[in-house]
């Protein structure tokens, strides 16, 4: 089954230039505030975010009101999941605003494979305008695999941010999905690995960070949430390669999260 978990949030209000009421920059992101992914495949288990801006929307006493909807369907055109739309309302400085956006869709461990359609639609409730996009996604076959990468500034990833700062600490979260079960222990045994790369490649620490999920895992658990703190000393661009191993059934998978570290205030 798939159920949002998380609408729209205004992230930022800055002025833009007067104009029609549109959707801009609509890209698939890895979690909110994240970078581009680079492609709309999905594990059971991961996590559909597309982000994007809200152009054009009018002013009104100094608020933007905007109310958003969406729903999914299959490849033959059924709808599955419907979310009626939902009012929200930002501050505005002056006159017509961009709000940067998002929609964010949990894809559940049991969902089948196949094509699927994310339809998000947008109202501005001032200009009794409505905008709509829509994104096509690809639900792969169940296997082993790491899902839901995301990055924040605080250990519970409560907090997205879209950089981590130089000399801080911040958090690598994602999930294991897919994994066996140890038979005599009851338990499954995921090992994962950070590495970190800066913009010529070169490793970015002195060694890679690596952690073990081996116990306390709920009987029947899907997915294993797990994290890195990283704390890195440079500011710039650097690519996380994160590397994990069933030890229970020797599969392996890995995944490139690309981050930002700028300067501590």
């Amino acid at each position: 089954m798939l159920r949002t978990i998380g609408i729209l949030m205004a992230l930022s209000v800055a002025p833009a230039d007067s104009g029609q009421f549109s959707l801009a920059n609509v890209r698939t992101t890895h979690g909110i505030l994240g970078d581009k992914r680079p492609d709309d495949k999905f594990l059971p288990g991961d996590r559909f975010v597309l982000s994007f801006d809200i152009e054009g929307a009018k002013a009104d006493a100094g608020k933007i009101r905007y109310g958003i909807g969406m729903q999914v369907s299959d490849a033959a055109g059924k709808v599955l999941y419907k979310q009626e739309p939902v009012d929200s309302e930002a501050n505005s400085p002056a006159g017509e605003n961009k709000l940067a956006a998002f929609a964010s869709l949990e894809i559940g461990t049991e969902q089948l494979p196949g094509d699927y359609t994310l339809k998000v639609a947008v109202t501005d409730r001032n200009g009794r305008a409505t905008q709509d996009v829509t994104r096509s996604y690809q639900v792969l076959p169940k296997a082993f695999g790491l899902v839901r990468p995301s990055t924040s500034s605080d250990p519970h990833g409560k907090k997205p941010t879209a950089s981590l700062r130089k000399g801080k600490p911040g958090w690598i979260n994602f999930a294991a999905v897919g994994f066996g079960w140890d038979k005599a222990k009851g338990q499954p045994h995921v090992t994962a690995t950070l590495h970190v790369l800066d913009e010529a490649g070169k490793p970015a620490l002195a060694k890679p960070s690596r952690g073990t999920i081996d116990q306390d895992v709920p009987d029947g658990a899907k997915a294993v949430p797990m994290q890195f703190e990283l704390v890195l000393q440079k500011a710039g661009k650097f690519t996380i390669e994160l590397e994990a191993v069933d030890d229970v059934t020797g599969e392996k998978a890995s995944l490139s999260l690309p981050i930002r570290v700028a300067e501590s205030n």
